[in-house]
């Protein structure tokens, strides 16, 4: 559809009327009046126990660079949660955020990260967290996350305990927290929570981690689904007062696949996010926004808890198209599958990036963080991963395609897929 177009569907969306698939853009019992309204957010949230309060829905910024128009857009509507990442387009997602929101940084909470390694110093990370504060134009971060953590030994690293006590003394973050994605999710989440190391806790979570969801779905196959412990974990962090934000909660972010069967009853997007909302171990949401649009489309969510009749087919519906694809989260099965050694979890991440979000940029600078990433896949005789999947991914071809999409030579990328509309 055309931004025109989008605007539309969602102006004929809040018009529909309360009930049944029906229930449009309209979060709660019946309103009073069915005129149209302009997409908002309609709900705040604690953030476990910080003392902060935040839109269910936040602002991601990951592929953000230079739209300040946008961001400002974004607090227009009510976004008061906006996550960023020094690594995030070569600093220009951090920069862009600190101009849009000069004289309006009181309005807001301001989240950014950092990947602190095993073997980093205070002072390496203190200096980062200062270039960062530089580039938001502020003089203090209220979320600092250690980025992308797959490691317990980042985790442990006392020289990272050691930054947090110095940077909240001095007043330049005010919570720690950790974000992950990653096959050991879970267990760097536990480690986390266990040894009160964090306040709040970024995830990859979606409707793929639902036990009920996905078992319903695969009834008819040959396998039965294994559900990973991410949903425990979340509980165990919440019940520990642990903030709890969700993101990569729409599962590859292939919009354009759903568009055609969308109607009044919401979208896709809308859909995978009530899911994610209606979790209580849930906080709020996390998406990348990369137009008015988005933020509108996005926010007809804000405000649900429990999905919608119509949502279940349209989850359903996507999973039947793009479920062959898409690792869950925390599941981790084939951990141990490669005797070479491929971090087949995190190869599969990448490869989102490049066929799914239709980012290259951001797949080829992750996939060379991996060191040899999927290179062995390539001349492998044994595919001893195969079958490893609980879920039936078909881990050879996938991999494979990493490997020779995003190896590092600039012809390898000729003929990768052409960018589609997606979120993440």
């Amino acid at each position: 559809m055309t931004a025109i177009d989008r605007r539309e569907f969602l102006k004929q969306s809040a018009r529909t009327a309360v009930g049944g698939v029906g229930v449009g853009l309209l979060p709660g019992a019946v309103r009073a009046a069915v005129e149209p309204e302009q997409p908002r957010v309609r709900r705040t949230v604690a953030l476990g126990d910080t003392g902060l309060h935040i839109s269910d829905i936040g602002f991601g910024s990951s592929r953000l660079r230079g739209d300040e128009g946008l961001v400002r857009f974004a607090l227009e509507r009510g976004i008061s949660y906006f996550d960023t990442a020094r690594s995030y387009t070569g600093g220009r997602s951090e920069e862009t955020i600190g101009r849009a929101l000069r004289g309006r940084r009181h309005e807001v909470v301001l989240a950014s990260k950092i990947k602190v390694r095993a073997d980093d110093t205070w002072q390496r990370v203190m200096s980062a967290l200062e270039e960062s504060l530089r580039s938001l134009q502020t003089d203090h971060i209220d979320v600092y996350f250690n980025h992308a953590v797959n490691d317990i030994e980042r985790l442990a690293n006392p020289e990272w305990h050691e930054f947090n006590a110095r940077a909240k003394a001095q007043g330049k973050i005010r919570f720690a927290g950790m974000s992950g994605h990653g096959g050991n999710l879970v267990e760097c989440l536990d480690y986390a929570v266990e040894h009160a190391l964090v306040d709040v806790v970024l995830v990859g979570y979606n409707f793929g981690q639902d036990p009920a969801f996905y078992q319903r779905f695969t009834r008819s196959l040959d396998f039965v689904a294994v559900q990973s412990d991410l949903p425990a974990a979340l509980a165990r962090a919440s019940g520990k007062g642990v903030g709890v934000v969700a993101m990569k909660t729409l599962r590859g972010a292939r919009l354009n696949d759903m568009r055609p069967y969308e109607s009044g009853g919401g979208t896709f997007a809308q859909a995978a996010f009530r899911w994610t909302l209606s979790n209580s171990d849930v906080d709020a949401l996390i998406v990348t926004m990369k137009s008015p649009e988005m933020v509108e489309e996005y926010l007809g969510a804000s405000g649900w808890l429990p999905p919608v009749r119509a949502d279940v087919s349209l989850l359903d519906r996507y999973e039947a198209r793009n479920g062959a694809s898409q690792c869950r989260y925390g599941c981790n099965a084939c951990a141990t599958a490669c005797p070479e050694g491929v971090p087949i979890a995190e190869v599969l991440r990448t490869r989102m990036y490049a066929e799914d979000y239709g980012d290259l940029e951001l797949a080829r600078a992750d996939y060379a963080e991996l060191g040899a990433g999927a290179s062995p896949c390539l001349s492998c005789a044994h595919r001893a991963c195969t079958g490893a999947c609980p879920f039936g991914l078909d881990i050879p071809s996938l991999t494979s395609y990493a490997a020779t999409k995003l190896r590092s030579s600039s012809s390898s990328m000729s003929s990768a897929p052409p960018p589609v509309t997606t979120g993440d």
